[in-house]
């Protein structure tokens, strides 16, 4: 076949392992659209690919759809990394929805990997506008729920929120919500909109420019920060963020999609900045422009 696939690269700090292309919601936003198919010939891959890893890998993502979909070999694929790659840390991205099961919780914690965080998307305070977004009804109970569940048996959680034109007004009550309800959460991340997957279809219901919302940003921030919450904003560029954000930006854009604009090249604190997805070339903000001297 003259093929090659690529599924590890020892020196990236972004190699994430998508183990099932199904999922029980329907973000508007979603960036790998589910899709209704048996894919379990992927765990096994997977098993066999973990024991080929570098011991030295600092960090692996597992990703999906969703995870939690896998029931016991999502379980398994946690045991896998813990008895091959101990050192490396596991971030796994999850809705969160099915941890309401308190036992499912439960056997996650009891894998006791060293370093493991599951990262839960949280769009709203208000329970209809966090499943309006999701598409699936009682998605909100289910994930306080699982955030909960999670946190009460030791297993680490971030919330990760992102920002688009349904979700920014109410950044600020979100943040209350978090201090009031979740303070015990260990991370969480504000996150700018990726411009693929469903999101190009939902264009006209998602889109504003960054700079429009950075008061609520940087209320929402300053609400979290107080409340000793660790919090970070990613997917987004320092000449758009309000100074006080700086400090909270991180780049977090997977190496093998970042990119530049044009605008870019002659500015002095492009190292330190988030820079682009690959994808923001369909819109991105109209204030980009570079920091000179």
């Amino acid at each position: 076949h003259n093929m090659l696939r690529t599924l590890y690269r020892m020196n990236s700090l972004h190699n994430s392992m998508l183990v099932t292309e199904r999922c029980n919601s329907f973000c508007l936003m979603c960036s790998q659209p589910p899709r209704d198919v048996d894919d379990s010939y992927i765990i096994g891959d997977i098993m066999q690919m973990i024991p080929l890893m570098s011991p030295q890998t600092k960090s692996v993502g597992i990703t999906g759809g969703e995870p939690t979909l896998l029931g016991k070999d999502f379980l398994g694929i946690i045991q896998c990394l813990k008895r091959y790659l101990p050192a490396t840390a596991v971030h796994i991205l999850s809705n969160g929805r099915n941890f309401k099961d308190w036992d499912y919780a439960h056997a996650v914690a009891g894998i006791s990997h060293p370093d493991l965080m599951i990262g839960i998307p949280l769009y709203s305070d208000i329970s209809s506008i966090h499943d309006y977004v999701v598409q699936a009804d009682g998605a909100f109970d289910d994930t306080i729920r699982g955030i909960i569940n999670l946190k009460s048996v030791g297993v680490r959680v971030e919330i990760r929120t992102v920002i688009h034109k349904l979700t920014y007004e109410r950044l600020p009550d979100l943040s209350r919500f978090i201090r009031r309800n979740l303070t015990f959460c260990d991370h969480v991340a504000l996150m700018g909109l990726e411009l693929t997957g469903f999101t190009r279809s939902n264009m006209d219901k998602l889109w504003i420019d960054p700079k429009d919302y950075q008061p609520q940003l940087r209320e929402a921030v300053r609400l979290l920060s107080e409340a000793k919450v660790f919090v970070s904003i990613y997917n987004h560029q320092l000449c758009i963020l309000d100074p006080e954000l700086v400090p909270f930006n991180r780049r977090s854009i997977s190496d093998w999609k970042n990119e530049y604009m044009p605008e870019c090249e002659s500015c002095v604190r492009k190292n330190d900045c988030g820079g682009f997805f690959s994808s923001s070339k369909l819109r991105h903000s109209a204030y980009i422009k570079p920091f000179s001297d």
